[in-house]
């Protein structure tokens, strides 16, 4: 089961292929959704500093009946973070909240602060805070270090300057947005690429053509966009509070056809992510 199929990052370490995102998860909520994903065979949770649920988050891990070592943990340095000492000081407080011993992965979350989303590249404050974590990876704190939302230029910049190859690259990914040029280039680097809202964040589930693909495979069209981004050797992050779909998200082991991945490669950009719009990830700014 895909659940419990892993892919291999650079440095040696095991990832499971599947996690669970606790993006807009309350922190007084976040223990109990975290818990109810364990329960059903995640091994792979993904917060961050910016969701201000990494303290639930890590109650979570520690009330649930997992062994820790079997728990793959990511949280992700603040996308204002600019500075190695910001930095240092923000790998010990993700460290303090988690209290999880140490943190699988930690990657910085994006090239830009969020209200200058895609202004620049901010190439010396990257790789001050690419300092820091490159500095708790050695120490032992991070098992695995990498980036999310980064352009080509911006991992370049890490790879010409920086001492520890970027592991994982977290971009916005799913049916009708695929950043194909971006995932060719970091899977040639060995860079592992994750989709995070590999549903659109909802608004695909509207979508006519990935719904009647959906009810010819006889899944849901998460349970489609899921595979979709699998068969793409991408790791989604789909995230739900829902119990039922929270289990649902991880029956996907079915097969896209080539031709049906072909359209789904080819289907016209969605016009806009609704309410979702208003984030910078989405907008685009």
């Amino acid at each position: 089961m895909i659940i419990a199929e892993n892919y291999v990052l650079a440095n040696g370490l095991t990832i499971p292929k599947l996690g669970y995102g606790t993006w807009m998860i309350q922190d007084d909520k976040a223990a109990e959704a975290v818990k109810s994903a364990l329960d059903v065979g995640y091994r792979h949770i993904d917060t961050a500093q910016a969701y201000g649920n990494e303290r639930g988050v890590g109650e979570g891990i520690r009330a649930s009946q997992v062994d820790r070592k079997d728990i793959f943990v990511t949280t992700k340095l603040a996308a204002e973070i600019k500075s190695y000492d910001e930095a240092v000081a923000a790998i010990n407080e993700s460290l303090k909240k988690l209290d999880i011993g140490y943190i699988d992965l930690m990657i910085i979350h994006s090239p830009q602060p969020w209200d200058k989303f895609r202004e620049g590249h901010y190439f010396e404050g990257n790789l001050a805070a690419w300092r820091a974590l490159e500095e708790a990876y050695n120490d032992g704190k991070l098992k695995a270090i990498g980036v999310s939302n980064f352009e080509q230029e911006d991992i370049d910049n890490l790879l010409t300057n920086g001492s520890i190859k970027p592991m994982v690259n977290q971009v916005l990914a799913h049916v009708s947005n695929t950043p194909f040029e971006l995932i060719d280039y970091c899977q040639k680097q060995n860079i592992l690429v994750e989709a995070y809202s590999p549903v659109a964040h909802g608004e695909i589930l509207k979508h006519p053509e990935v719904m009647k693909m959906a009810e010819k495979y006889e899944v849901s069209v998460p349970q489609l966009c899921i595979r979709y981004c699998l068969q793409l050797e991408l790791l989604p992050l789909p995230k739900s509070e829902n119990m039922k779909h929270i289990k649902s998200n991880t029956l996907v082991d079915f097969e896209i056809s080539a031709a049906d991945m072909e359209a789904l490669k080819k289907l016209k950009p969605l016009e806009d992510y609704g309410d979702s719009s208003k984030f910078p990830v989405f907008s685009g700014k």
